[in-house]
């Protein structure tokens, strides 16, 4: 531009020296040389503007063609970021869709789940208080009999009380069995309630806001907890003939291994599963196989006991020690790892509900890693009852447990991880736990059982 700007400039002035020289030569008379050499000298310069403006032409189109390249890129790399990015909100929009059918459809089942759920517990309450009846009955008829067989020791048993007594078992089996139905029924609602919170997560992910709070909470909270139905628990009844614990019905002959009600001096009639084993017969108060049962439960939870006493459990620390207070007891620790089987047996006392459950315990004998820090008053914890001034553990450790000053990697009501067929012995799966001393575990199974330090005594 600049060179264009100087030949304007500088062509008006040759063109007005070529006027005036023919203006001069035609007033005055010049030598005819003169004249040519001026002439001459025009023309270079002339020459000159011109051959700089072509240069500079030139050079201008060389800059403005690579502009033109650089913006044909440019426009290039747009259209293909724009089409890409077309694409990509397709693929958004087809997932949207997806997650919105899948959404109502888990909405109106977590409505049927809910409505089957109320029914259920109508059901339940409706069992217990025929429960609750049928054993006021089976109690009348045993005072009945009892009476009969005290005023006619030699009279057999009448057959209508036999079919009376037979009815009532009938009853308090399907009892049990629907009891046991109900559980199914509210672990598959835990499996429904992961699944929404699951598909919660990825509409987040996608952007989509939805105001599902009614029936899709997204609020953070602990693991939903199956309801504790205290299935072997007998309310407000009394029998003086019911042995105390495990000990006493094998002292009466019974050395067969199950389920046999027992009453703790002071309390109430409640089930409990006796172990045999080395010529005496165990209370077994934890027991894990297979991780089927959630031990991430509540404190009212492990206070009154969950699970199945014929798979896995935990007893209830009120049961606990309505039995240990009797005496003192001895607990057992079984250990079975994907290799081989431990076991640790200690001397204990244990605290009532006003100090937490404080566990306190010395190592007797045993050949495997030590559970619990011994000579230590051990406060028990769950995610939503903290003991008063006891270590700040994370809600994901899970499990209440005895702690004392560490997390998580000690206790046998930890996460049960699934088993992994391929993988080494040591990391198959089960109880990640790490003993006093440091090492750690992959725990297949585990049991807690307690038995009367002197048994031969103990009545």
């Amino acid at each position: 531009m600049y060179t264009i700007k100087l030949f304007l400039f500088i062509a008006p002035l040759v063109i007005s020296s070529r006027t005036d020289q023919d203006y001069t030569s035609l007033d005055s008379i010049s030598p005819e040389p003169k004249s040519r050499f001026a002439m001459l000298d025009d023309v270079k310069i002339l020459a000159n503007g011109l051959l700089q403006l072509g240069h500079g032409l030139k050079d201008f189109v060389h800059k403005t063609k690579g502009q033109i390249n650089d913006i044909f890129q440019k426009l290039n790399i747009f259209d293909q970021s724009f089409y890409d990015l077309s694409l990509q909100t397709n693929e958004i929009k087809e997932e949207e869709k997806e997650l919105r059918r899948a959404t109502s459809k888990l909405q109106v089942k977590n409505e049927e789940v809910k409505n089957m759920s109320l029914e259920l517990d109508s059901k339940l309450e409706s069992l217990l208080e025929e429960k609750i009846l049928l054993q006021q009955k089976v109690r009348y008829l045993e005072d009945q009999l009892t009476n009969l067989i005290k005023n006619q020791p030699q009279i057999q048993e009448h057959l209508e009380v036999t079919s009376l007594k037979t009815l009532v078992e009938q009853q308090d089996n399907s009892i049990k069995d629907l009891l046991q139905t109900v559980e199914e029924q509210y672990r598959q609602l835990n499996r429904q309630q992961s699944q929404i919170k699951e598909i919660e997560n990825q509409l987040r992910r996608t952007g989509i806001k939805e105001s599902t709070e009614n029936s899709l909470s997204s609020k953070p909270r602990a693991p939903r907890t199956t309801p504790s139905f205290h299935l072997n628990e007998t309310k407000n009844v009394e029998h003086d003939d019911i042995p105390a614990d495990c000990t006493i019905i094998y002292n009466q002959g019974k050395h067969t291994s199950g389920i046999y009600s027992i009453r703790p001096s002071n309390s109430q009639v409640f089930n409990v599963y006796c172990d045999v084993k080395s010529g005496s017969s165990w209370t077994l108060i934890q027991h894990r196989i297979d991780g089927s049962q959630n031990f991430n439960e509540t404190w009212e939870n492990y206070k009154y006991g969950f699970g199945r006493l014929d798979g896995e459990f935990w007893l209830g620390l009120e049961k606990i020690y309505s039995i240990v207070k009797q005496s003192n007891y001895i607990l057992r620790i079984e250990l079975e790892d994907w290799k081989d089987k431990y076991y640790t047996e200690y001397s204990f006392h244990l605290g009532d509900h006003e100090t937490n459950y404080t566990l306190h315990l010395a190592e007797i004998s045993g050949n495997g890693p030590k559970a619990f820090p011994e000579h230590k008053d051990l406060m028990f914890s769950t995610w939503d009852h903290k003991a008063k001034g006891h270590f700040n553990c994370p809600e994901s450790n899970s499990g209440g447990w005895w702690c004392h000053d560490v997390c998580g990697e000690n206790n046998l009501n930890g996460k049960y991880n699934k088993p992994r067929a391929k993988a080494k012995p040591e990391r198959k799966g089960g109880i990640c736990w790490k003993s006093q001393d440091g090492r750690l575990y992959s725990i297949k199974a585990t049991k807690m059982l307690i038995h009367p330090s002197d048994s031969e005594n103990y009545e």
